[in-house]
């Protein structure tokens, strides 16, 4: 299992224009094969009257999936292109179908390369760039007394303690990313005396944005 990897945040659509022919890219989260054909299949239901649905996509933690078509467009000028932007940010459990509507003007294999690319492109940034990062939570019981002290420690470091629960003692959920867990755990029975009682729980994914970028 990865640290994390790199998805969108959010699904999204956007248009452009290219020598009148109008290009429609649609970004959505995929997690399987299945997933990524449902969609495809209602995208193709939605757009029945374009020209071409071309469409790209990678999936697994490592993008050990790979698909992309050019649906009737000349050899590579359109699925690749697509595929490549996936590729050159490192994108995966994402697909992206770029829909075009034919204008009138041919635009060339180059002018296609370049429209479906250029639409992959902005269609991603569109939707916004995030990392998944799996996290540790652990759960850490101390005394009312200590539980300032812990508080700050966590916030210091900058963990991000998900939860606080008020009892007989205070148990905070915090947050430890993949990697670092027995850092952690030797950090905080230091840096508190071993005075308070640590439980470690499951793996989960976090999503972290990422700057928008060009």
């Amino acid at each position: 299992m990865l640290n994390g990897y790199k998805t969108i945040s959010h699904e999204n659509v956007i248009e452009i224009f290219e020598k009148k022919s109008r290009f429609i890219a649609t970004v959505c989260p995929v997690t399987s094969v299945e997933e990524a054909d449902q969609i495809l299949g209602e995208l193709r239901k939605k757009y029945y009257n374009a020209s071409h649905n071309c469409f790209a996509y990678q999936i697994g933690e490592q993008s050990e999936i790979q698909k992309c078509s050019d649906d009737g467009e000349p050899q590579g000028t359109a699925g690749k292109p697509i595929l490549d932007v996936l590729k050159g940010e490192a994108i995966t459990n994402t697909l992206i179908c770029v829909t075009r509507y034919f204008g009138g003007t041919l635009l060339g294999t180059g002018g296609l390369v370049r429209a479906y690319g250029r639409a992959a492109k902005e269609g991603l940034y569109a939707a916004g760039i995030a990392e998944k990062r799996h996290v540790k939570i652990f759960y850490l019981e101390a005394a009312y007394s200590l539980s300032g002290k812990v508080q700050y420690l966590l916030n210091d470091k900058g963990y991000t303690i998900r939860h606080t629960t008020y009892l007989e003692a205070v148990t905070f959920e915090v947050e430890v990313l993949m990697g670092q867990e027995d850092f952690f755990y030797n950090w905080i029975i230091d840096t508190t005396n071993a005075e308070i009682l640590v439980q470690e729980g499951e793996y989960t994914l976090i999503t972290i944005p990422l700057p928008h970028y060009c």
